[in-house]
């Protein structure tokens, strides 16, 4: 992982491969950030020239634009890295999020780079905490399952680094950005000790969503339900958390007919994990279900060619409710956290669930299987009823539950379904707080009209015409009466087959880890609404 120090030198001091400066779209073309000292220092070296030579290379100072120059006589770095951060806004600071993604852009590019300063921002908390995370997060790399460039333990090499920060020949030009500084920070001030801790957090929160990521990168011969309740295993070991894990046995005796329905079909036979974070002091609590289909080919309503290719993805609500539940234990969180991970592989096989069966779930009720490639409820559904046995103060599920939710809100926003809008309105403000970008959608009543089944109490399928909010009314159904809760559905966002930006990475992302974390915080903090 990424090392992450902060620094009061100055942007020209700090020993380091490269310093990383923020430039906004002016009138006359790329200009310093505003109030921010190291950009104009940076010009002031130039001879006041900046803004004319950025102009040169092409720059305009668009939003995650990056323009390499040599630095200025003076230096301690040989490079300097003109990020944009997008149209100036007069004196105003940019916003969190435009910090976090230009720091993410500025790591990509600097991948193969052993240490780069970065100096962004002033002293201000949540600007830091902003670009720390961004500069993390955009330095991740998924490097388990390539050969090349491994050292003796089998581990992705970083290269080294010279006593002055320079490179040294040999380091591999693809190995993520190694070494990342905040400079020109007044860390001896009031401000110094919340620095440090705004940095720290970042720390945590980047390594959980490199987590996260690692998990939906994994490919499904390497990751069955029985692997990852392991990894959730040594991670409880390593961070005290509590742990129980029902397999296939515990859960046919138990009547989870939705997660065995789904995993019946797989040689991996399926597992339900419960993952808990408890502290002495907590006065709310907080249950996490995350969809864990560690590969969806649909069963026997399979999947036509085409899209079955990132369906080691379908496991990422999972993959982000393990990693908050981590992080709140990281962070000594004053909550309690429950993590419910219905983990199954669907699988068309001669065992497996055919389109008209009836499977009995864990809360009792009975449901008609229409279409088995709409298995995720059927999994959510039980480790939601499950859980609502506990008696939690909010829940939430996270789940690449539907295609329609894309067709809604395409591939970088997430939906937000809830059983009390002052609930939902207050996981929808959470994600724009963190930079996730979500949005708040209903759950027509009518559309229950088309979850009628005539053989069982309710069908996993109803009209073509709004699938995603009949998902999300299924699984309210399985909803313990009286308990806020809220479904996430991350299709869009959780797997980016497209190119990086920002801080985003191709493939995994760790989608809605930020939110939940941040929800963790806020009910620690404040306690729920109402």
């Amino acid at each position: 992982m990424t090392a992450l120090t902060l620094s009061s030198s100055t942007a020209a001091k700090v020993r380091a491969d490269a310093v990383v400066i923020g430039v906004v779209k002016g009138e006359d073309g790329p200009m310093p950030a505003p109030g921010v000292e190291a950009a104009g220092a940076v010009d002031a070296a130039f001879g006041g020239r900046l803004t004319a030579l950025l102009t040169t290379l092409g720059a305009t100072g668009a939003e995650n634009e990056i323009t390499k120059l040599p630095a200025p006589e003076g230096f301690e770095a040989d490079l300097v890295v003109a990020v944009g951060l997008g149209p100036a806004s007069g004196d105003d600071a940019p916003a969190t999020e435009t910090l976090r993604r230009a720091a993410g852009a500025a790591a990509r590019a600097l991948t193969g780079t052993g240490h780069a300063a970065f100096a962004l921002t002033s002293s201000d908390p949540a600007a830091v905490a902003a670009v720390a995370e961004g500069a993390l997060l955009g330095s991740y790399a998924f490097t388990e399952f390539r050969g090349e460039g491994r050292d003796d333990e089998g581990k992705s090499g970083r290269g080294r680094r010279s006593g002055r920060g320079r490179k040294e020949e040999g380091r591999d030009a693809s190995a993520p950005l190694a070494e990342v500084t905040i400079a020109g920070l007044d860390a001896k001030s009031a401000k110094g000790s919340e620095l440090k801790a705004v940095a720290e957090r970042a720390e945590v929160l980047a390594q959980e969503i490199a987590r996260a990521r690692d998990l939906v990168n994994t490919p499904p011969n390497a990751l069955n339900p029985a692997e990852f309740a392991a990894l959730a295993g040594a991670a409880a070991k390593e961070y005290g958390l509590k742990i129980e894990v029902l397999d296939e046995q515990a859960l046919g005796k138990g009547g989870y007919g939705g997660i065995m329905g789904v995993g019946q079909g797989s040689q991996s036979p399926p597992r339900l994990v419960r993952l808990t974070w408890r502290h002495s002091k907590a006065r709310n609590s907080l249950a996490l279900i995350g969809k864990g289909i560690t590969y969806d080919s649909g069963g026997i309503s399979l999947k036509p060619a085409g899209s079955n290719e990132t369906m080691k993805c379908d496991m990422a609500g999972a993959a982000a409710v393990f990693a908050a539940v981590v992080a709140a234990a990281r962070l000594d969180l004053r909550v309690n956290v429950t993590g419910w991970l219905a983990l199954a592989e669907n699988m068309p096989s001669g065992s497996a669930t055919r389109p008209g069966d009836v499977l009995t779930m864990y809360s009792g009720k009975t449901v008609e299987v229409l279409n088995t490639d709409a298995e995720g409820r059927l999994v959510m559904a039980d480790a939601l009823a499950r859980a609502g046995e506990e008696s939690p103060d909010a829940v939430v599920d996270v789940a690449t539950l539907t295609g329609a939710m894309m067709v809604a809100l395409g591939k970088r926003t997430f939906g937000i379904m809830s059983n009390e809008d002052s609930f939902r309105d207050l996981v929808h403000g959470i994600a724009g707080e963190v930079g996730e970008q979500a949005w708040p959608m209903p759950l027509p009543e009518d559309l229950m009209e088309g979850l009628k089944s005539p053989v069982a109490d309710i069908a996993n399928v109803g009209d073509r015409m709004g699938g995603g909010l009949s998902a999300g009314l299924f699984l309210k159904e399985f909803v313990a009466d009286g308990t806020p809760w809220a479904h996430l559905d991350i299709a869009g966002p959780a797997f980016n087959e497209g190119s990086p930006f920002g801080y985003t990475p191709k493939g995994g992302t760790g989608s809605a880890v930020r939110t939940l974390v941040r929800l963790a915080e806020r009910v620690a903090e404040e306690g729920l609404p109402g």
